[in-house]
């Protein structure tokens, strides 16, 4: 069931004009989890949902997290904070990749077999 929300449309042809008819960043730069993080304040005459993106982030939001609060696709969502990034109101923090490897798959077979033998 869709959410009816009053004066909202999101139809294609609003999602094309939030976007300037852009369709994607050609960057990288923003995964669903990278953390966003406002560097200013909202100014007048700003998109609403570029300053709503400015409140939202006061403190490191991530990506979908944004989206989600925007009630916008993540795609189109990515496309807003470039604009912010490329302005420099917004910077982004990736998640550090972790060194974590499973265990080695005989040990996760002998465990497997211990549960078994209970």
């Amino acid at each position: 069931m869709s959410r009816v929300r009053p004066g909202r449309d999101d139809s294609p042809d609003r999602l094309y004009t939030l976007t300037g008819g852009r369709s994607g960043t050609g960057s990288t730069a923003f995964d669903v989890v990278t953390l966003v993080v406002s560097e200013c304040e909202p100014v007048p005459g700003m998109q609403s949902e570029h300053a709503a993106i400015l409140r939202m982030c006061r403190f490191p939001t991530a990506v979908v997290e944004v989206a989600a609060g925007l009630g916008l696709p993540v795609s189109i969502t990515r496309i807003l904070l470039a604009d912010l990034h490329d302005t420099g109101r917004i910077s982004a923090r990736h998640p550090r990749p972790t060194s974590y490897r499973l265990p080695d798959h005989d040990i996760l077979e002998q465990v497997l077999v211990g549960l078994r033998n209970l």
